[in-house]
């Protein structure tokens, strides 16, 4: 039976270190299925090798300055985002970029990635934020998520990770 009632908002806290484990868990649960159409299940695994090992995450946080973010809805992970400064720019407006946003399947459709891309752009602006950017693959169904989120497509670039690249956007949302 359905309820009606509105679901309670997620819990949404930074992560730490010890968080790691909870990050690649809910990396391996939703990074296939949201890139399984967009790219090559070769590149999929190699990406995937080379940004959630235990390692890489902890480089990501320690020395990167990327800030994560967990949510949980009813005291269990359900998604996380990460974001960090970006390097100042020529007109000294004060940018971050939003690295990674993801939200478990399951938990798909019930306004949890709202809730961390505000939680991200709140942090952001408390941090002297103007914009905050972001790249995501031109053909990602999750265009029309962040064009709703008020992110307008800003550039194109072919990212270069290993042998592949990614065919991104740069998408950029006022703050």
């Amino acid at each position: 039976m359905t309820s009606d009632a509105p679901t309670a908002p997620p819990r949404i806290e930074p992560a730490t270190l010890k968080d790691i484990p909870t990050i690649i868990q809910l990396a391996e649960a939703t990074w296939e299925p949201t890139y399984r159409f967009i790219i090559s299940r070769e590149q999929i695994d190699y990406m995937y090798r080379v940004i959630y090992t235990p390692a890489s995450l902890q480089r990501q946080m320690a020395e990167q300055q990327h800030s994560f973010l967990l949510a949980y809805v009813a005291g269990e992970p359900a998604g996380f985002a990460s974001f960090s400064p970006l390097p100042a720019a020529e007109d000294d407006e004060a940018g971050f970029k939003l690295h990674k946003i993801y939200v478990l399947p399951t938990r798909q459709g019930q306004g949890l990635g709202v809730h961390l891309i505000e939680a991200v752009e709140n942090a952001a602006r408390a941090a002297g934020g103007q914009f905050l950017d972001l790249n995501v693959n031109r053909y990602n169904p999750a265009l029309a998520f962040y064009e709703r989120r008020g992110f307008a497509r800003h550039r194109e670039v072919d990212v270069p990770i290993g042998p592949y690249f990614m065919n991104d956007y740069i998408m950029r949302k006022e703050l």
